[in-house]
């Protein structure tokens, strides 16, 4: 076969699709390099067009087809849905499978820890060597203004801090992870209640004081609560590898030029 990335066309069967219709397709396909995005554009028309081939010798015709979020799905698409319902079975997940599956990842079923924060932002650019190095020296001299009087947190973000929680005193609510940039996150996470972080905490958009409140530590959800989100899963991957498995099924039966298909690798339908 030829490499798709000489850039030429590709044949399904008797179809050919036109290295245009590739190059068109791609824009729908971010990733690193032009290649790439080549490369993956290629392989779903031309899984599009193996689906296609097989709903035409099923003669299997566009139906009322809606998507998850409700919008009407059309001609070919929908073609391929119903291709999909009819062909591809799918077990529904059990109780005991579900309860399994959380047995062996229960550490993913856990409430998020949240913690209380407070914190001063000194606006600098790190690009900026100098207002930078500023910024870590008034954030120290914060530090020590707090250490000696803890209740003058709120009165000092007001005067200079520059993010717009200043006016609630610099309390930023609780935060859990993955809501603010890494650097804080770290910082706030590792400090007892009621503790004050004794060092400037560089970020991105600064230098920040911070200053943990209340922590509440994340707990084990029951299974109950998550027993449908489970068995949700397990379906979808059971689909997924399905799907694999019937257009493994399909290229099988094909001739196919000008791209390799990476079945194995289980392609999912766009």
């Amino acid at each position: 076969m030829a490499d798709v990335l000489e850039r030429g066309s590709v044949r399904i069967g008797a179809v050919e699709i036109l290295p245009a219709t590739i190059a068109a397709e791609a824009q729908n396909h971010p990733a690193p390099d032009a290649d790439e995005a080549w490369r993956a554009a290629a392989e779903a028309l031309a899984i599009r067009q193996l689906l296609l081939a097989e709903a035409d010798r099923l003669g299997v015709e566009a139906g009322k087809v809606t998507d998850s979020e409700g919008r009407t799905i059309v001609g070919g698409d929908a073609r391929i849905e119903i291709l999909l319902e009819q062909e591809v079975t799918v077990p529904v997940a059990t109780e005991a499978e579900a309860r399994r599956f959380y047995a062996r990842h229960c550490q993913r079923f856990t409430s998020a820890t949240l913690v209380e924060a407070e914190h001063i932002l000194l606006s600098a650019s790190p690009d900026d060597a100098l207002a930078y190095g500023l910024a870590v020296s008034d954030a120290r001299t914060l530090i020590r203004q707090i250490e000696a009087e803890p209740e003058c947190f709120a009165d000092l973000a007001r005067q200079h801090s520059a993010c717009p929680s200043k006016e609630q005193g610099g309390n930023l609510g609780q935060i859990g992870n993955g809501q603010t940039v890494s650097e804080f996150e770290q910082a706030l996470f590792a400090l007892a209640e009621g503790e004050l972080c004794r060092e400037p905490v560089r970020s991105p958009y600064g230098v920040h004081v911070i200053r943990a409140g209340r922590r509440v530590d994340g707990r084990q959800l029951p299974f109950e609560v998550v027993e449908q989100a489970i068995r949700d899963y397990l379906e979808e991957a059971s689909y997924r590898r399905a799907v694999a498995q019937y257009l493994s099924i399909l290229a099988g039966r094909t001739d196919i030029e000008g791209i390799d298909l990476p079945l194995a690798d289980g392609p999912l339908v766009q």
